[in-house]
């Protein structure tokens, strides 16, 4: 019997596609990822299913859309009949483990002390070994490992204090704040989630294949990259987003009431080009101490020895506004935070390629279960890119991409970008990319576009929704309408 291989999949929290050396940003450093790529393949258009959290990582367990695992905003659990990849890779005998951030319960919301008195949840999923450690702001409020880590330095308590100033709800400071946090470069969160992962793999001393997710912190806000990483790009000049232009906002309905509540959230009407720059300078900055975990994982494997008998995967669960159209953070379904890095490096490597055609985030999850040699999820919607990366063949033909979060839903075919509301199924907002690649102008109302509404509503919109979208908690909008909060 062949041997299965190990799998490593390193997973950013928030990081743009774009924002990287191999896709092109010549400002980026991140050698590491780039080397991943040359010896891997870059997938250059792969889109999540929801552009927030749990969503977007709910459906990669699940291996279906969002419509159908219900996590559609940031406060409900994952289905405990519905079957995980993890769960068929542990299955079919492998060691499953996570370090680092996986939001895969309800960060905030939980009377708990410790992240990992959720580690039955986790092992639900399908981790035999969970070492769980949450998000930035989420560290404010639970310990962890890595908190644990700062206690003994002795700067848990101011690290925690500047946090609180960090949150976006109850903060003291604007969202788009980058002040550098109070913890040096050497012991930053990724740092930390790199170094823990290195010593995972190199005591690491099983016969049984492993599955081994990281959940990197950062690039999420706040934006807070020690002053020494934003030194190494010098004097150069910051790249800035394409578009200024604030997405526009309908005269009344559901898109006007989700609109008004991301302006707020993100803080919009002061962010200015300085703001935006300096955020800019920052993120760029934690994506290069990413890139430094990234190769200290990556020399872990090869002084193990077990470099070429892994595949590795980098990725983000969504994207990042990054001050594009005076917005931050995620949610909206712009390319910016719709589109997440991939880069997948096969074992041994396969001298590099570029895969142009969109892919989902989730057929991850099938490309893992091919790789392990594990069961079938039965109601399955991804597609296993593993002959893509390693048989050099085309992925499965997406006829349209779709993405969903707050009950808003997103439906892509070529260059036309279809928003829905999905609990009346009214269109809110189309893109037409190819005319104009900023999407700074929604032509839904223009006479000229109409049969493609028509076309993408009865192809695509209607026929996906004729199975009902779960619901476990009403949608923002409705919430909003009925002074309804959560937390």
């Amino acid at each position: 019997m062949k041997k299965q291989k190990n799998i490593v999949l390193l997973m950013a929290d928030q990081h743009q596609a774009g924002m990287m050396g191999c896709a092109g940003d010549r400002f980026a450093l991140t050698p590491n990822i780039d080397a991943l790529a040359r010896q891997g393949t870059l997938f250059e258009r792969a889109y999540c299913q929801g552009p927030l959290c749990m969503p977007a990582r709910a459906s990669l367990m699940t291996e279906r859309f969002v419509r159908d695992h219900g996590v559609f905003e940031n406060f409900s659990n994952i289905p405990e009949e519905m079957p995980t990849f993890t769960q068929k890779l542990r299955e079919a005998g492998y060691h499953t483990c996570e370090i680092g951030k996986m939001h895969l319960w309800p960060h905030g919301m939980l009377d708990i002390a410790r992240a990992s008195e959720m580690s039955p949840v986790l092992e639900r999923l399908g981790f035999s070994e969970p070492i769980e450690t949450v998000g930035k702001l989420a560290s404010a409020r639970y310990d962890t490992p890595y908190t644990d880590y700062l206690s003994r330095l002795n700067i848990l308590d101011e690290y925690r204090a500047f946090i609180r100033t960090q949150q976006h709800i109850g903060g003291s400071t604007h969202a788009w704040d980058s002040t550098p946090g109070p913890v040096a470069q050497q012991h930053y969160a990724d740092i930390w989630h790199g170094e823990r992962t290195a010593s995972w793999i190199e005591n690491y001393h099983s016969d049984a294949p492993f599955f081994l997710w990281v959940g990197f912190p950062g690039p999420h806000d706040p934006y807070d990259a020690p002053l020494a990483a934003r030194a190494r790009f010098g004097d150069a000049a910051v790249p800035m987003p394409h578009s200024s232009v604030r997405p526009q906002l309908p005269e009344a309905g559901p898109l006007r009431f989700f609109l008004e509540w991301l302006f707020r959230y993100c803080d919009s009407e002061t962010m200015t080009d300085d703001a935006i720059r300096a955020m800019r300078l920052a993120y760029y900055a934690n994506i290069s101490l990413i890139d430094d975990a990234v190769g200290r994982i990556v020399s872990a494997l090869k002084a193990a020895g077990r470099f070429d008998d892994t595949w590795i995967v980098y990725t983000s669960d969504h994207g990042e506004m990054m001050g594009e159209h005076r917005l931050i953070a995620k949610m909206a379904f712009f390319e910016q935070a719709v589109r997440v890095p991939l880069v997948i490096r096969p074992p041994g490597g396969n001298g590099g390629t570029a895969v142009r055609e969109p892919v989902q985030m989730m057929d991850l999850a099938a490309t893992f279960r091919e790789i392990g040699s594990a069961g079938d999820i039965t109601e399955s919607a991804a597609h296993s890119l593993h002959q893509t990366v390693d048989g050099n063949s085309r992925p499965f033909e997406q006829e349209v991409i779709i993405s969903e979060n707050f009950g808003f839903a997103m439906f892509l075919k070529g260059s036309h970008k279809l928003v829905v509301y999905e609990d009346d199924l009214e269109p809110v907002q189309l893109f037409d990319m190819d005319a104009d690649p900023a999407e700074n102008k929604n032509v839904l109302t223009d006479p000229a576009y109409s049969r493609v509404v028509a076309e993408l509503m009865d192809q695509h919109v209607r026929p996906f929704f004729k199975v009902k979208a779960r619901r476990p908690h009403a949608d923002i909008v409705k919430r909003r309408a009925a002074r309804v909060t959560f937390g």
